[in-house]
């Protein structure tokens, strides 16, 4: 059977080959850490799950939903986008409109669809989260990677975007709080970047800002186009509940962007996949944002242990080098290349994959290559799991990093 080269060009994530094995282990009866998740082990918040509840009274909540979603629904998800921000409400009178969707990975496909042609250049800020250059490759463009490294906390430098920005550059796609170094961009870096965009009129801007709510130290996470309004004119911004509201497989995500852009993202949605879920708008339509804050409160507290754990760990096996301040989301980037235990490799070759595997068959640990992220003999730690199998793994992590 002959597969389109479209699709034959699709990386296979590696991360599947040792999930796979993880599971093998588990059968096996090897006791696992887990420090590869992207999602929160808690359920919703009980509010939500009420307004969920509700909804399942109603007939609409099983029907086809429009395919940009529920007016009321897009209405609420700006308002709440502007007031979150601190953003005047009368910025998105006229020229901004929502689009709800399949999740953010969904909202993300669609936009770059809507926006790049083939041989189109768009700008990724390594560490970048694992899907964007597929969705990239798949419609056409060109990934062009900006490096950074643990020195700056995985921070890409300004210039270094400057000079990655070509003729043929047409989105840059900015990821903060990221995944998954799990820092958020600083406010200087915010407006360096505003003033940097003023220079190119032309190149258009996906915001991920999946994990915004998801920050547990200060200052909390700003963005470009607060410094600018007039950036919002070229700004896609990417939200959903995945994170926020502990609802990773609600699937639910929106788009906050000019109006010719949603447009287009409606065109491809409609021909595709249509609405997004119609029981989890109508619940959300209900729903009171302000009890995000609190839903979030002890979720962040504990992220913020887990953060000062790997801190305390690392300092007291004289690896201190390798640390660096997470702020937000879930993740932690450990740099192997720094470590006692990369002696043993004599080239610069990538080993992530390697090391990942050499852990979980050794220490029983998970962890998630740093290849696919973009940043070479690394690999990405979660902190959602409970504090004392976290200390254990930590201390795993550490006996495995001074082996030579």
């Amino acid at each position: 059977m002959l597969i389109s080269s479209r699709v034959k060009g699709i990386q296979d994530s590696i991360t599947m080959k040792l999930n796979e094995k993880s599971l093998l282990l588990s059968e096996e009866g090897k006791v696992l850490y887990n420090l590869s998740g992207g999602q929160l082990p808690i359920k919703p918040s009980v509010e939500f799950i009420e307004k969920i509840h509700h909804q399942l009274n109603f007939l609409k909540s099983y029907q086809y939903s429009p395919s940009g979603g529920f007016p009321a629904l897009r209405k609420k998800l700006l308002s709440y986008f502007s007031s979150s921000r601190r953003l005047p409400e009368e910025l998105f009178e006229t020229s901004s409109d929502v689009i709800v969707s399949n999740g953010s990975k969904h909202s993300i496909y669609n936009a770059l669809g809507s926006l790049i042609d083939p041989g189109d250049e768009v700008i990724l800020l390594a560490p970048y989260w694992v899907s964007y250059p597929e969705m990239i490759k798949f419609w056409g463009g060109v990934p062009v990677v900006v490096k950074s490294n643990v020195y700056d906390a995985f921070v890409p430098a300004i210039d270094d975007i400057r000079k990655s920005i070509s003729p043929s550059t047409k989105v840059i796609i900015v990821n903060s709080p990221n995944n998954p170094s799990g820092v958020h961009y600083s406010e200087t870096w915010m407006r360096e970047f505003a003033l940097l965009l003023q220079d190119y009129p032309d190149l258009i801007v996906i915001s991920d800002e999946v994990y915004s709510d998801l920050s547990y130290f200060d200052p909390k996470p700003s963005y470009f186009y607060q410094f600018d309004h007039s950036l919002l004119k070229r700004t896609v911004v990417v939200q959903a509940i995945s994170k926020t509201l502990a609802a990773t497989g609600l699937r639910l995500g929106w788009v906050i962007a000019p109006i010719e852009i949603t447009t287009a993202m409606s065109s491809i949605q409609g021909q595709t996949t249509s609405g997004a879920n119609s029981l989890i708008q109508r619940s959300l339509i209900d729903f009171d944002f302000s009890h995000i804050e609190g839903f979030l409160t002890p979720v962040k507290n504990h992220l913020r242990m887990n953060a000062e754990i790997l801190r305390e760990k690392f300092r007291e096996a004289n690896i201190g080098h390798c640390w660096y301040q997470s702020t937000s989301a879930f993740y932690f980037m450990i740099d192997f290349s720094r470590t006692p235990m990369f002696k043993r490799f004599e080239d610069s070759k990538d080993y992530s994959y390697l090391i990942a595997d050499e852990l979980l068959e050794k220490e029983g640990i998970i962890l998630v290559p740093g290849t696919d992220f973009g940043i070479p003999n690394t690999a990405r730690i979660s902190l959602v799991i409970e504090e004392v199998p976290f200390r254990e793994a930590v201390t795993k992590i550490i006996k495995y990093a001074h082996q030579v």
